[in-house]
């Protein structure tokens, strides 16, 4: 039945990666933006380094509720630049990919980017920038393995799985899972977060001076393949009880949100029958809510 699972888990996977698309339908309920239409803050998206989440493609959706609360949202396109970041305010870097692994998700994963770029982003973030680091499961959390090292984050390259049920994870307040913290609670009830769903991903460990927001319970496993979305059982595997799938902390001047799950803040029309996953579907109604908070604090809306 497990083998089953994985299988099942495989078909579904390659079937929605060949057909997803951005919902447009989806409209989030932002009453109060916080700044005037095009008014806010420049946030860029790393389009730079094989991503596999852009402004204009997967995450159209995650640039759609910037915009409507007010952001500049732009494409950054090619290496990384100290003056080229000190144009914006927050560098967006989701589902990078080194060259290697854009058609090919099997070891080995190099970083996708280079140590001189890793050195002007944290330099960039020691100086006052904001960073919102993205990363999912193999290949792409050994693609930005290196980067989020610099900040003490430590991505595994796995796929965070649920030993007992297919489907979303779901991190609440009331379980736990979710944390109570500047960036779940926001600025006013309004803004509060109580559930939010992640959909596969990585866990990851967070360093000392890190806050935690979505926390793993007993029943995840980090599974490690040579191949991605290939189990067997010689596949490495596991348990990531009380490890992370999103933290943040405040690095020099700057600050960092790293997270190990990107379609959380996507709008995808996936698969053959349009099924929903993302900030659109009937189990994340709140994940907009938590990217506005992250948005809100990596642009220095609040503090700790």
């Amino acid at each position: 039945m497990r083998l089953f699972y994985f299988f099942a888990l495989l078909i579904f996977y390659h079937t929605s990666f060949a057909q997803q698309v951005s919902d447009p339908y989806y409209k989030p309920n932002i009453q109060n933006p916080e700044y005037e239409a095009g008014k806010g803050s420049i946030v860029f998206i790393d389009e730079g380094h094989y991503n596999f989440h852009t402004k204009s493609g997967r995450y159209k959706g995650f640039s759609n509720v910037l915009e409507a609360d007010g952001y500049i949202v732009k494409p950054y396109t090619g290496l990384f630049e100290k003056e080229k970041l000190e144009k914006g305010k927050i560098l967006v870097i989701s589902n990078a990919l080194h060259k290697a692994n854009v058609q090919n998700w099997y070891l080995p994963n190099p970083s996708a980017f280079t140590k001189v770029e890793i050195e002007i982003v944290k330099k960039w973030v020691n100086d006052g920038g904001s960073l919102f680091l993205i990363a999912d499961h193999m290949p792409m959390g050994g693609a930005a393995k290196d980067l989020a090292a610099a900040f003490g984050f430590e991505f595994t390259n796995a796929f965070a799985l649920d030993t007992l049920g297919r489907g979303p994870a779901y991190f609440t307040i009331k379980e736990g899972t979710l944390i109570k913290n500047n960036i779940s609670s926001g600025r006013n009830t309004g803004e509060k977060v109580k559930q939010v769903a992640t959909f596969t991903g990585q866990a990851f460990k967070i360093p000392k001076d890190a806050t935690p927001i979505l926390v793993f319970n007993e029943r995840f496993v980090n599974k490690l393949p040579d191949t991605a979305w290939v189990f067997n059982s010689k596949t490495k595997t596991y348990n990531v009880k009380g490890w992370s799938q999103g933290a943040y902390k405040k690095y020099g001047k700057g600050r960092i949100v790293a997270f190990g799950e990107a379609a959380m803040f996507t709008t995808q029309l996936a698969g053959p029958n349009k099924r929903k996953v993302g900030m659109n579907s009937e189990d994340a109604k709140e994940n907009y809510k938590l990217l506005l908070n992250i948005i809100h604090w990596l642009d220095h809306k609040f503090d700790e």
